[in-house]
């Protein structure tokens, strides 16, 4: 019997899947088909095409011509343009912002990032959900909804890096510092300072992910268990110096997977 039962088949089959992605449990480049998803998943293969075709169509796999599906390689050109383009639209919400007047639109920010270090919370994933909700606020309070969904759409591209932003317990504590003053400088007005500030703190954060997203990578292809003490401290030398973009051509993981390479290395 399914372990589904109960669910909706096919929204269980998308979640499941896309955490598998997300965590890196399906590498990029990693190829496979409705079958081998359907027998892991204790479920038809109606379910798990609905689920597969909705992940292709929001860009995380691709399907592959008498093959099955593949999960899209990491494209940090691709990831760097998104990021710039978030950083233009939330640099004219924040200046938008302090220039008129929001109703209180702010407060239950204020309620979540403007707390005690004791009352912070340490946990990745809500952590996660709450960045992004900050940053979705800010947009919505100015009442523009069509830069508000284009932020949305933008939010949804990056987030398969984004999310590891969150998993070091240091980024989470920077984040609530740089929420709370970047929160407090919006709030008093101040245009120019909170411009500043959030402009370093989405380019931080995109630095951070390209790192560690690259280090997980590395670990995985090797084996190594994401977040094992013996394997976080080192990390290779491959990652150095790192290239716009990461392709992937892996025929599969059993031996065959090679490590991601950048673009323009010879292999």
């Amino acid at each position: 019997m399914s372990t589904f039962a109960g669910q909706n088949l096919s929204e269980a089959a998308y979640e499941q899947i896309r955490r598998d992605v997300f965590e890196f449990r399906r590498l990029p480049g990693d190829r496979f088909t409705e079958n081998e998803v359907a027998r892991e998943l204790g479920m038809s293969r109606t379910p798990v095409r609905e689920a597969l075709n909705r992940l292709a169509q929001e860009g995380h796999l691709s399907v592959v011509a008498r093959s099955g599906w593949m999960v899209r390689p990491l494209d940090f050109a691709l990831f760097d343009q998104l990021y710039d383009t978030r950083i233009v639209l939330e640099l004219a919400a924040v200046r938008w912002l302090c220039e008129h007047e929001h109703a209180g639109a702010l407060a239950p920010l204020s309620d979540t990032w403007l707390v005690p270090a004791a009352l912070r919370l340490s946990d990745e994933r809500a952590v996660a959900a709450l960045d992004e909700q900050f940053h979705e606020r800010l947009m919505v309070a100015t009442g523009n909804l069509v830069m508000a969904q284009m932020h949305r759409e933008v939010t949804e591209r990056i987030r398969i890096i984004r999310q590891l932003d969150f998993t070091d317990a240091g980024r989470i504590a920077a984040t609530y510092d740089e929420h709370a003053q970047l929160l407090g400088s919006i709030l008093r007005r101040k245009g120019d300072h909170a411009c500043l500030l959030l402009k370093s703190h989405i380019e931080t954060s995109k630095r951070a992910v390209r790192e560690i997203t690259l280090h997980r990578l590395f670990m995985a292809r090797h084996a190594a268990p994401v977040g094992s003490p013996t394997s976080l401290p080192a990390r290779p030398p491959v990652m150095a110096g790192i290239g716009p973009q990461v392709e992937g051509h892996a025929e599969g993981r059993a031996g065959r997977v090679p490590s991601p390479r950048l673009a323009g290395q010879t292999v």
